[in-house]
């Protein structure tokens, strides 16, 4: 078993990043103000490696085992949300290294300091010319663009004037390395929640981009063989967002524990954690997330197993991890909503750390890779009807 295969224990990313969320997490208000990462803060991220989590070794990447990206996305987002968020989408980025050949993989992964970003949704055209893709398009959730060196962009392949299919009314997806600097960005993220990870609009207008910079992850094979690359790449991304979510409500959870003990509400005589109201209440919060990051876990845990041993994973243990990513998202946000209420007055403050939660759990919970569909995604797999496993 090579060491990437193995169980985690400690590891020196974790070690660097919780040095430096304490600081982040005190700044967590001014990050949504900032409506992006400031600069400085996405560099110390950078120095933690945490970007580099999936990127493969021999680019001077961590190509770490799938537990320790959840630790790292779980703690940031324990700290601040958006941070957690942008931690999520910078590190799974870097698995779609080991798709590229080894010199354009080097070219755009291979600084330390590169952190790669992008949207897989194929909302975005790629029209072959020669050796080389003609991109256009408008993308949402340009999620951390601000500290990206590159942008991926999901597009349906388009040759001699029409879609390349993949078979009967499916077409080709491709995901589309272009340069930051060839890309626009709308300045409109104006948001709810997650305020601080920059997810605004990005416009391509006719980029020619080469041809060896386009994967398809749904028929293309990784280059780098290890577990992380044998692993469902959609299934890492959205196990990203769920555990986004779980990270959001153990903060929510430990605001209210340090709440409880301080707070005597108004027209009583006894601090708020000595009602049985608010003991049952934050219990229940604690059974949902301890329950849904044990799904996540166990779920992970078979998925690996198997791609360590070099088997495919099956069709059910794929769906397995978009179920727990799904479920630990629904469950994180009823988890933040408990301590929402039971904070009372307190929490409808812009200023309260709870109001931020509660709202940048529920922007989570509309990502599409976690949204209520996905259920039904799972459930086709569960009732045994024929299903498109590509987005497993």
């Amino acid at each position: 078993m090579t060491a990437s295969a193995a169980a985690p224990g400690g590891h020196p990313v974790l070690d660097a990043l919780n040095d430096v969320l304490p600081g982040i997490a005190a700044r967590a208000e001014e990050i949504e103000r900032a409506r992006q990462l400031p600069a400085d803060i996405a560099r110390m991220l950078i120095e933690t490696g945490v970007f580099k989590l999936c990127v493969p070794a021999a680019l001077g990447g961590q190509e770490a085992h799938p537990l320790v990206l959840m630790r790292a996305i779980e703690t940031a987002s324990c700290a601040d949300g958006s941070t957690g968020w942008n931690v999520m989408i910078g590190a799974t980025s870097g698995t779609t290294a080991a798709y590229l050949a080894p010199d354009v993989a080097r070219l755009i992964h291979g600084d330390a300091s590169a952190v790669t970003g992008g949207i897989f949704a194929p909302r975005g055209k790629a029209v072959r010319d020669g050796d080389n893709w003609r991109v256009s398009g408008h993308w949402q959730w340009a999620s951390g663009n601000s500290h990206c060196h590159w942008m991926k962009a999901g597009c349906v392949a388009w040759e001699e004037g029409r879609p390349r299919m993949v078979r009967e009314g499916v077409p080709e997806v491709l995901t589309v390395y272009v340069p930051r600097e060839r890309i626009a960005f709308d300045d409109n993220w104006h948001t709810s929640g997650l305020c601080g990870t920059g997810s605004c609009d990005m416009r391509i207008d006719d980029v020619v981009v080469p041809a060896s910079h386009a994967v398809s992850l749904t028929r293309d094979r990784p280059r780098v063989d290890g577990p992380l690359y044998r692993f469902p790449v959609f299934g890492l991304l959205a196990l990203g967002c769920g555990v986004v979510a779980l990270g959001i409500a153990r903060g929510a959870i430990e605001d209210l524990r340090t709440l409880a003990g301080a707070k005597v509400p108004a027209l009583s005589r006894r601090p708020l954690a000595e009602r049985a109201g608010t003991q049952s209440d934050i219990a229940r919060a604690e059974a949902l997330v301890r329950s849904a990051r044990a799904f996540v876990v166990e779920a992970i845990t078979v998925a690996w197993e198997q791609a360590a041993r070099g088997a495919e994973i099956g069709v059910e243990d794929r769906m397995a991890l978009r179920l727990a990513a799904t479920h630990a998202t629904e469950a994180a946000a009823k988890a933040v909503d408990i301590c929402y209420t039971l904070a009372g007055g307190t929490s409808v403050y812009r200023a309260s750390s709870l109001q931020r939660r509660f709202r940048d759990v529920h922007v989570v919970t509309q990502h599409m890779m976690v949204a209520p569909p996905s259920y039904e995604l799972a459930g086709r797999v569960l009732v045994g009807l024929p299903t498109d496993a590509s987005m497993l």
